[in-house]
């Protein structure tokens, strides 16, 4: 880490971290770093799950560490939180110990040296603890580090899986161990023009993040990517051309349907109709999107790996993720990450997230504790999860953010749009939404 101070001026949040503000600082940084007793600890978050997670988690850090906690805790949107953020750093005060970052609002660190200045880097810490940097999962650590620094800690590993109505794929006489998916698009196809359903969805509507999500899902298990680690666009690839081909064929043989978004009313009705027979979405959409919606189809619905793509790839792919992160140059520093390690990261703590939140390890051994490998799920007819989902780890693959992610999600969800409508091409497309991106962002 550089330099004495975690203050930002405007112009480095502007202009990419060209300069640092100095006058504040020493006094802020003079303040002496608490190393033991009571502290209070400021986190922000967007999610009360969280709050709840951390909270319980207190009696546990006061054993483990030699700090006695208590939380004050800000609330409110995620991108709401950067801003904020953002704006306390310029400021030179008020900006917490302890945040999580949304997935695609972590990007707005990554501009210049904003998560250098800001964020404490947790690679030391994480190596402290004998083990658990090989333990954690390198795929949910790529999308918050930089130049080889890890700034957050992620909630999950959002395991993409295909969900099913077990009971309509019984009634069709439909197969549930398709292999590849093009196998699926001639199942798929087929249960269409007989029963009019849907084996997946894309969204269509307003929420650019959502309609990259439906695309990048498959992408990233297809072997490609929209940035590589370097941070560079990879969008306009062979992989990402024959995904969405795949997409595009699904909407006009009627196996792929076209949704407004994944959880509002229109995506309710159609789980309610049975007309989405199954979707390809991540491991925690069982409990926020099906439970939300249609709780009464408890016991209907299953989960399967995804079917591979023939031409090569990985067996599954990663879905949203929130990372919290220890910001520097406060008092409560050192207490902030002992916290985190005392409670996110032990194997009590990544069990008892699953079972409060439905969020999965992000530390391999503990997808086999035997308390989860034996968990049925009754939403899913009695099934153990954790039957697929460790079938899965060896085969996640990393997602690498960009400061540009914004950018590219508002060019390329138009393209996917057009696309879908078939007003371009898929290789059309890509190739538009690059050009337009490199135009917008300068590279």
């Amino acid at each position: 880490m550089r330099g004495p101070s975690p203050h930002l001026t405007r112009r480095t949040l502007l202009g990419g971290g060209l300069a640092l503000g100095a006058t504040a600082c020493a006094g802020h940084r003079a303040a002496a770093v608490r190393t033991s007793g009571p502290v209070s600890l400021s986190l922000w978050t967007h999610d009360e799950g969280y709050e709840t997670f951390f909270r319980t988690g207190i009696p546990g850090a006061d054993r483990r560490t030699d700090f006695r906690y208590r939380l004050d805790v800000t609330r409110a949107g995620a991108a709401d939180l950067v801003t904020k953020l953002l704006a306390q750093a310029v400021a030179g005060r008020g900006i917490p110990d302890l945040m999580g970052f949304e997935i695609n609002g972590f990007p707005r660190m990554l501009r210049g040296d904003i998560a250098e200045r800001l964020l404490r880097d947790l690679t030391g810490d994480i190596a402290a603890v004998p083990g658990l940097a090989a333990d954690l999962l390198p795929a949910r650590t790529a999308p918050y580090r930089q130049d080889g620094h890890l700034y957050a800690l992620d909630s999950d590993t959002p395991l993409v899986v295909h969900y099913y109505r077990h009971d309509l794929f019984t009634r069709y006489r439909l197969p549930v161990d398709i292999a590849t998916w093009e196998e699926f698009a001639e199942v798929g196809a087929l249960a269409h023009r007989r029963h009019g359903i849907a084996l997946n969805a894309v969204v269509t509507g307003s929420d650019v993040n959502q309609v990259v999500q439906s695309f990048q899902m498959l992408l990233n298990q297809r072997g490609g990517a929209l940035f590589d680690v370097e941070q560079r666009l990879t969008l306009d690839s062979p992989e990402a051309v024959e995904v969405l081909e795949f997409l595009c064929r699904g909407l006009r043989d009627g196996f792929v349907i076209d949704i407004s978004d994944y959880y509002g009313g229109a995506m309710q009705a159609a789980l309610k109709r049975g007309t989405v027979a199954g979707l390809a979405m991540a491991s925690w959409y069982k409990v926020y999107g099906l439970m939300a919606n249609v709780p009464e189809q408890s016991g209907r619905w299953r989960i399967r790996p995804l079917p591979r793509f023939s031409r090569g790839g990985h067996a599954t792919s990663t879905a949203g993720g929130t990372g919290f992160g220890v910001l520097r140059g406060t008092a409560n520093e050192r207490a902030a990450v002992d916290f985190l390690r005392a409670t996110w990261l032990t194997h009590e703590g990544q069990v008892r997230r699953f079972r409060r939140t439905g969020y999965l390890p992000t530390r391999r051994s503990v997808f086999e504790d035997p308390s989860l490998l034996r968990t049925e799920d009754a939403y899913l007819g009695g099934q153990r999860p954790f039957d697929v989902y460790t079938t899965l780890l060896a085969d996640v693959p990393p997602v690498h953010m960009s400061p540009d992610q914004s950018i590219l999600h508002d060019v390329l969800s138009g393209h996917l749009l057009r696309a879908y409508r078939g007003d371009a091409s898929p290789r059309e497309a890509l190739r538009e939404a690059t050009e337009d991106f490199r135009d917008q962002a300068g590279r």
